[in-house]
């Protein structure tokens, strides 16, 4: 049987992904909403689906279809809508009867999560977040070449990601750190999660730069230690690659050699909407780490110090 979906934040940066992957697995788009009217995309994937300005109408109206037939209620609420808005988000598919896929993070202050999951057993649906990441090729071959090796050794890790934003950017939710979580959740949650999922558990967690922009550090890992730089400034990527007219930078090194993920983004949420249609998505256990690493972050006394041979800083 097709499956049912409805999109909140349908004019955000991110929903034409969660659009194409709907339509990417066969699926139905039966309604959408957003505060601003500007989603004409939705003529390019579902044309006739019914669309809303205001949460409680499109509420109100998920809930009628929850009364009626299998093939007309809602199963999944796929949620775009900024990071502060989540939890709500979440509860009311919960409550309308059908999963919900949010976008990360899941939740901006970890203990909230303790509640969702008190949900999840209430009503018997599920919550599924987006880490991309994971299901990055390379990256999975990485994964698996170190799961692999037998080297006692940790191996040495850098890991750069900085996406200039420009004035817009701190207007936006997304520049209100009640809103979003600052850089570290909005930009960084997707680098933590792939991180503990390479190299495990965090044994030592420090922070040396926290600002508006730009945010570094080193965890000591189970199986690696990383350094890492976080920045939204077009100023810190490379001049060689600003010269490209390169407006995003992400490096991620293992024992000096480059992982390249600068590809293979195109399709990464189509494979997480097939996993979670096929029962295998991640949910609320597998964010854990990541938001706990993060919160740690938020919360972390900064180190006067930065070590000498920290590259991205000294660079």
């Amino acid at each position: 049987m097709t499956k049912n979906f409805a999109l909140v934040g349908a004019a955000g940066y991110i929903a034409p992904r969660h659009l194409k992957a709907i339509k990417d697995t066969n699926s139905n788009l039966i309604a959408a909403v957003d505060p601003h009217d500007s989603v004409g995309i939705l003529d390019s994937f579902f044309p006739d689906t019914k669309f809303f300005t205001e949460i409680e109408r499109f509420d109100r109206h998920l809930e009628k279809l929850r009364r009626k037939s299998e093939s007309e209620r809602l199963h999944f609420l796929s949620i775009c809508s900024p990071n502060y808005l989540h939890d709500a988000h979440m509860r009311m598919a919960l409550r309308l009867g059908a999963d919900a896929i949010c976008e990360k993070p899941l939740v901006i202050k970890p203990w909230n999560l303790k509640h969702l999951k008190e949900l999840e057993e209430e009503t018997k649906r599920k919550i599924y977040c987006i880490f991309q990441l994971r299901y990055h090729p390379d990256l999975i071959k990485l994964r698996e070449k170190i799961q692999k090796s037998k080297s006692k050794e940790k191996r040495k890790v850098t890991l750069t990601y900085i996406t200039s934003r420009g004035p817009w950017y701190d207007v936006s939710w997304k520049g209100d750190t009640q809103k979003s979580g600052g850089i570290i959740l909005n930009l960084g949650i997707h680098f933590f999660d792939l991180l503990q999922w390479l190299f495990g558990e965090v044994e030592d967690n420090s922070v040396h730069l926290r600002t508006s922009s730009r945010a570094s550090g080193i965890l000591e890992m189970d199986n690696a230690h990383v350094e890492w730089f976080l920045s939204s400034q077009i100023e810190d990527i490379p001049s060689s690659a600003r010269a490209k007219g390169a407006r995003v930078f992400r490096s991620i090194q293992v024992d000096g050699e480059e992982v390249d993920i600068s590809k293979g983004f195109d399709n990464l949420h189509t494979k997480i909407y097939e996993e979670v249609l096929a029962g295998r998505g991640m949910g609320i256990d597998e964010t854990v780490p990541s938001l706990n690493i993060a919160q740690d972050i938020l919360t972390a006394e900064i180190k006067s110090s930065i070590p000498k041979d920290f590259q991205y800083l000294a660079s």
